[in-house]
């Protein structure tokens, strides 16, 4: 199978979005913390070290999230540098590895959805626990 220099070029669009997905995440992540932070100065820490340890969890998965996601464009992009000089098996081994580590992002991302997710079940059953 002949791989083209516009295979790996596919790729772009969808990555670009994922690390602005991914960025958003930290950001939403770091309004949190600074909240948490603001409010545990007032209340006391302790009320909050579940959450603490949740958050951290969190900035850490979304660390490597951009991490592989970065890692997966710069080797798509050297694939498609390969190919354009005429190194088609180094190009695909390339690209194969940036599918690799694309996929990696992908799984730590739904890692961090899942964690998040469970996050605001427990904020909601506190919630509820408080209204009745």
């Amino acid at each position: 199978m002949d791989i083209e220099i516009s295979t790996p070029a596919l790729l772009f669009p969808a990555i670009s979005l994922l690390l602005l997905a991914y960025t958003n995440r930290f950001l939403t992540t770091g309004q949190l913390i600074r909240a948490l932070s603001s409010q545990a100065r007032k209340d006391g820490i302790r009320e909050f070290k579940g959450q603490i340890a949740n958050l951290k969890k969190r900035l850490e998965l979304t660390k490597w999230m951009q991490f592989f996601g970065v890692v997966s464009i710069l080797l798509c992009t050297i694939s498609m540098f390969c190919l354009f000089l005429g190194f088609y098996d180094i190009g695909k081994k390339i690209f194969g590895l940036s599918l690799i580590t694309m996929c990696i992002s992908l799984g730590i991302s739904l890692w961090e959805v899942y964690i998040s997710s469970n996050a605001l079940d427990l904020e909601l059953k506190d919630l509820t626990d408080k209204c009745n």
